[in-house]
């Protein structure tokens, strides 16, 4: 069965969110999609001849980290060519803006390509990390990178037809830690499958969610835990939550408003400037 909206539900949204003073914005990779991003999900989720979560895995990285590198630098390129849709613009606008009214905006992620940053958003908590961070396996230490590309040996690498051959690049020539006197092998700073995700992150999620009095789910499947559980509890506690995605998911029925549709589409209209609000 699948919720469908109607202009009646859109009214009753915007009247919600003109009294909201805390607003929580829970993202997925359908935001993403829309700029173009590859979700590495459902049909076509491949790179190479691998899944995902064949090379998102601390296991494959101990196996084979040129591999991983190759597939984290094709995935870093392909993200300095995207900029953010109107999902992301209508987002940040609105944090900004309510801002300015003393009403706080918290957007919580899943996605890792920074496009929230560049889209203008300030108030962020990434729970899978991002492209553009690395974290250094000897000395732990976690830095913003930027560089096209990430080190000599894996320019024009990371090819994802079927038919690329890996490189093979040497350990000691993939991306190394820039500390003083510690050369360490950088990994992305990431989730990746059977890793927990960062307690302090988590436990500043947890406070948005408990504290919030509006709660949005934008192009999420609802599928990957913790963040599948985050809006559940928020509709638990009676707070309205919305959702704005392509299709219903398992969770669509315990919400009190789906909007079906490319977000970018959906959320500018839902988030605009309200007829009460002040100048």
């Amino acid at each position: 069965m699948r919720k469908k909206y109607t202009d009646g539900d859109l009214a009753a949204f915007r009247e919600i969110f003109s009294k909201a003073k805390n607003i929580a914005i829970i993202t997925g990779a359908g935001v993403s999609a829309e700029s173009g991003v590859p979700t590495f999900r459902g049909a076509g989720g491949y790179w190479r001849k691998w899944e995902a979560q064949e090379l998102a895995s601390p296991e494959a990285f101990a196996r084979n980290p040129s591999r991983v590198w190759e597939f984290y630098h094709y995935r870093r390129e392909v993200m300095l060519t995207k900029d953010p849709n109107p999902a992301h613009l209508a987002i940040a606008e609105c944090e900004e803006r309510l801002s300015k009214q003393g009403r706080k905006v918290t957007v919580i992620t899943q996605n890792i390509d920074e496009l929230h940053h560049r889209a203008g958003s300030k108030n962020i908590l990434e729970i899978h990390g991002s492209l553009f961070k690395t974290r250094c396996m000897t000395c732990g230490h976690e830095a913003a990178n930027y560089k096209s590309p990430i080190c000599a040996a894996l320019e024009g690498k990371g090819a994802p037809d079927p038919d690329t051959r890996d490189a093979e690049i040497p350990v000691q020539n993939l991306p190394r830690c820039e500390q003083t006197g510690c050369h360490g092998l950088l990994r992305p700073a990431v989730v990746w499958f059977g890793e927990t995700l960062d307690a302090d992150i988590l436990t500043r999620a947890e406070k948005v969610l408990d504290s919030c009095d509006l709660c949005l789910v934008v192009g999420t499947s609802s599928v990957v835990y913790p963040a599948a559980m985050f809006a559940p509890q928020v509709a638990v506690r009676g707070v309205p939550v919305a959702e704005f995605n392509m299709e219903n998911t398992p969770a669509t029925m315990r919400f009190k408003f789906h909007f079906h549709g490319p977000c970018g589409t959906t959320l500018p209209p839902a988030l605009a400037r309200h007829e009460t609000e002040q100048e």
